[in-house]
């Protein structure tokens, strides 16, 4: 075994299991692993704050998997691991492999760098199923809908691979001298108490993870292709944000969901979960391929949508302050724990889009601040689907109607009670839509309406109307 460190560049992968440039390095020789803040190359795409509160605990507990061992920097990537071969004789450097462009585009500049300087340089594929180049239709092209690229273009290749097994023992190089203490990154924020509230939310650590996992396939995945529709019930698997930071890699998450699942019969409710892991990998296609999908519309027709100007609407959204009980308990949920439930993501999305006409770009600059799981890949897709101008999206006709998915997705207030407790003495019959309340049913509510609980800041079918008018403007490109 070589004596010479290879140096681990830790990103999102931070764990020790399954984690194929961790496991390669500690199989060659002495490791030296580090982690970079690098806030220089990242430029409009550096972590928000909900994102940083998750990587300071992320963060603790590798460096505690690591025996203390971890190296944390902040600056310029190529800088600091220039300086790092020069004083502490690295013979290779090694990384799994990252898809946001600005990552792509630096790390192949590092790696040009260092194979000039004959360090070897290898990275790995320890965040997906499949990799983005793999996965074409026969001629060669990408695929632009879903489900031919998950059923044909995913399903129809050998399985991905399996978990790596367990790792035994890593051999460390020395210390640096001027490597950071975690508490130096800032992650935490100064004055927000945010972050207390996140933490209280979830178990941030690779152990965690698993947790979380199992929690999953015992309890929720009997039921997942319906009862994950339901905000209050137990059938999400909430590990978006592990998956992000790569406490969990998602081989560890197909094959023990998939052994699980088949044991026990549950083959559609499977089926439907494997297909949810399909999606992240979908989106991730479409950035790799289409790099600016983050700020530019998949469909060129909606670059001349005449959206509208409104910041006052825009802050209500956010506050969770609307008056319609589903979009507001979504936002306030957001805000206190980093997360929000698949489907309430859906409807706050439309909220935006469609009854207040504002650019999806706003929505997904408020996630990217304000989730532990923001994902370039999987936020851009997601809001372009819901604005109707992304690859596979939803018509932009399909407008959710906050009112009746409240009644119908938490018919007994379950999850608006939770988060708007300003209405939990309203009865079920007015809870998504107190406004319509006879001042009777409000008074023994103990709610004053524009007081308590602010009324409607849009009329839902005026603005219904204005949405579809706007659409049938658009043409396409020429």
């Amino acid at each position: 075994m070589s004596q010479k460190p290879i140096i681990v560049w830790f990103r999102q992968d931070l764990r020790i299991q399954d984690n194929p440039a961790l496991a390669e390095a500690a199989n060659k020789g002495t490791v030296l692993p580090i982690y970079i803040l690098d806030d220089v190359n990242s430029g409009e795409w550096k972590m928000g704050g909900a994102s940083r509160v998750w990587l300071h605990h992320a963060l603790a507990d590798l460096d505690k998997s690591l025996d203390g061992n971890l190296q944390i920097f902040s600056g310029d990537a190529e800088k600091i691991i220039t300086k790092l071969i020069s004083e502490k004789d690295v013979q290779a450097v090694y990384w799994n492999r990252c898809y946001e462009p600005w990552r792509i585009n630096r790390d192949k500049e590092i790696k040009s760098a260092l194979t000039d300087k004959d360090i070897d340089v290898e990275s790995f594929n320890g965040s997906l199923l499949w990799e983005p180049w793999n996965v074409r239709k026969g001629d060669g092209t990408m695929y632009k809908v879903f489900t031919p690229y998950y059923k044909r273009g995913c399903l129809e290749k050998p399985d991905p691979r399996e978990p790596l097994g367990k790792l035994k023992s890593i051999s460390y190089a020395d210390t640096v001298t001027d490597s950071e203490k975690i508490n130096k990154l800032g992650l935490l924020p100064k004055t927000l108490d945010w972050h207390d509230s996140i933490e209280d939310f979830w178990t941030i650590s690779e152990a965690g993870a698993h947790e979380k996992l199992d929690i999953f396939l015992e309890n929720g995945l009997n039921d997942y292709k319906e009862g994950r529709n339901f905000p209050s019930q137990k059938n999400t698997s909430c590990l978006s944000p592990y998956l992000h930071f790569g406490q969990i890699s998602p081989n560890q998450i197909w094959h023990k969901s998939r052994a699980y699942g088949l044991s026990e019969g549950m083959e559609n409710d499977l089926a439907t979960f494997c297909s949810e892991l399909g999606w992240r990998e979908f989106s991730y296609s479409l950035l790799y391929n289409f790099p600016e999908f983050p700020r530019k519309n998949w469909q060129a027709k909606f670059d001349n949508f005449p959206w509208e100007t409104n910041p006052e609407g825009l802050k209500a959204w956010q506050k969770g302050r609307t008056g319609y009980p589903i979009v507001d308990a979504g936002m306030r949920e957001l805000w206190h724990t980093g997360y929000m439930h698949n489907r309430v993501r859906m409807i706050v999305g439309s909220f935006l889009v469609k009854n207040l006409m504002l650019n999806w770009q706003l929505g997904e600059e408020w996630f990217w601040d304000c989730l532990v799981d923001a994902d370039l890949a999987s936020n851009s897709a997601s809001w372009q689907w819901i604005g109707g101008c992304g690859a596979d999206a939803a018509p932009y006709f399909r407008i959710f109607n906050p009112i009746t998915q409240g009644q119908k997705f938490d018919k007994h207030g379950t999850y608006i009670k939770k988060w708007v407790p300003e209405l939990k003495d309203m009865p079920d019959k007015y809870l998504s839509n107190p406004w319509e309340a006879p001042d009777d049913v409000l008074e023994n509510a103990n709610v004053k309406l524009g007081k308590d609980y602010p009324k409607p800041i849009v009329n839902l079918k005026a603005s219904r109307e204005r949405a579809l008018a706007a659409f049938k403007t658009l043409k396409a490109p020429e």
